[in-house]
């Protein structure tokens, strides 16, 4: 009898060890960002998962049949997601050349079973830095505005621009020349909340992520951005909420402050997001051409939003408000691509246009748009009709220029002989924007019928 109790006692501690053992669990191991080459010694972030937490962790180099470990840890964790960060490179594997190698990561769950997980990740080791030349030219820079800078990289590099604080701009080849030619250059733009003593750096990165840096001769010139006060009452406030808002909750006004500021941020990085969609040559010819009528605010005027003599909010307008008539005819500034032609929040129904090299125009709160994406439109073709779409309390245009995907101050575009100083004498005339625009279908301008009203900037 005691032999049968036994024998079914070891059998359910077999049955119970043989469940704990084949329920335990693998760790999951992956990259938190892709690490395309090891340099001298680059940082990497691993994700572990597991329900259990991780017991044990390590991560080697392996090139040629050598390995060498470069980093471990053996802290006991609970915790279900950790985040392992260290360095890798030939500073902690001497033996490490350019080529092909092996990121080996191993973990163990922190259970009974203790099981491993093991993932090898191909990479490549990159050693040579790369180089970065700056034209010797004199560069002036309004605060706000726009400049250009030719660049000669070289040695092992992957990507390359200019940084104005925390904004940054790529480079181009010079035109004519292949993709992955080594005389370059960058259009960026120097942010109006810049500081003017900001030093524009020109950089150079490889795929490891070595980065070298060197400055250029600039002088900035600062610029005083208006202020204003923007007085609002319910009857726009109801516009822009149910508009932008229809079913939202809270008070008109904490609804309409939500819209000015989490979705003018939304929309900023939408139309940051279209940076890349840029033809690789120039689209437009010649100085561009403003939207018609009277200028009812300015690039980066500081705005104070008033209700019942509260301020409720402030934002800064990046753009100009052109009135002249109720729906009237809205033209392209210069020839380019349409990139964009649909709703975008406060700027209501808007196009943006592509002008090759990442210069960007968008036009906002229009009542109809006449063109769609992946047309090529003519300087001064009709793209739309103006309107009050979006936030905006009267029919009106918002026009903005961007470059690399921030606004910048459409005047400088306006001005032919600063285009020519500044861009066409560094990187040659314009090229064919015609042709680039008979290359897609154009939108013929219809007439509209005109009413005169009074406006109301928005």
């Amino acid at each position: 009898m005691l032999q049968r109790v036994l024998a079914v006692v070891g059998a359910v501690i077999v049955i119970a060890f043989g469940f704990v053992w084949f329920s335990g669990k693998h760790v999951s191991l992956k990259l938190a960002k892709a690490v395309p080459a090891i340099g001298t010694e680059t940082p990497i972030r691993v994700e572990a998962d597991s329900p259990d937490g991780v017991k044990a962790f390590a991560a080697s180099v392996e090139q040629d049949g050598q390995s060498s470990t470069v980093y471990q840890d053996r802290t006991k964790s609970k915790q279900a997601s950790r985040i392992y960060s260290f360095n890798a490179g030939k500073k902690m594997a001497s033996f490490l050349k350019e080529g092909p190698a092996k990121l080996v990561l191993k973990a163990n769950a922190n259970d009974f079973r203790g099981a491993g997980t093991t993932v090898s990740e191909d990479i490549q080791i990159v050693l040579r830095p790369p180089t970065i030349v700056a034209d010797g030219r004199q560069h002036y820079i309004n605060q706000g505005g726009a400049e250009l800078v030719m660049l000669d990289v070289g040695g092992n590099w992957t990507d390359a621009g200019v940084r104005v604080a925390q904004y940054s701009a790529g480079t181009f080849p010079m035109p004519g020349e292949a993709d992955t030619s080594s005389h370059r250059f960058s259009l960026f733009p120097f942010p109006w909340d810049v500081s003017p003593d900001t030093v524009p750096l020109a950089f150079a990165r490889n795929g490891a992520g070595t980065e070298v840096t060197t400055t250029f001769w600039t002088k900035v010139f600062p610029k005083k951005f208006r202020e204003s006060n923007i007085e609002l009452n319910d009857r726009e406030l109801q516009k822009v909420v149910g508009e932008l808002d229809p079913e939202g909750s809270g008070s008109l006004v904490d609804r309409f402050v939500k819209i000015n500021r989490e979705m003018r941020r939304a929309n900023a990085q939408q139309i940051y997001d279209l940076r890349t969609n840029t033809e690789k040559r120039i689209l437009w010819s010649g100085p561009f051409i403003p939207v018609k009528g009277a200028r009812e605010s300015y690039f980066a005027d500081r705005r104070s939003y008033i209700y019942n003599g509260r301020k409720v909010d402030e934002q800064v307008h990046l753009g100009y408000d052109l009135a002249q008539t109720t729906n009237m005819p809205v033209k392209a500034a210069n020839s380019g691509k349409v990139i964009f032609a649909d709703r975008l929040g406060i700027y209501g129904n808007c196009v943006i246009l592509d002008h090759g090299y990442s210069l960007e125009s968008l036009y906002g709160h229009m009542s109809r748009i006449m063109v769609k994406v992946g047309d090529m439109v003519q300087k001064e073709q009709q793209i739309g009709v103006s309107g009050s779409t979006g936030m905006a309390f009267g029919d009106h245009v918002h026009f903005s220029m961007l470059i690399a995907g921030y606004q910048v101050d459409p005047k400088e575009w306006w001005d032919e002989h600063w285009i020519h100083d500044r861009i066409l004498s560094k990187i040659g005339g314009a090229g064919n924007a015609q042709d680039a625009a008979a290359e897609g279908k154009n939108v013929s301008a219809s007439a509209v019928p005109v009413k005169h009203k009074k406006r109301r900037r928005g």
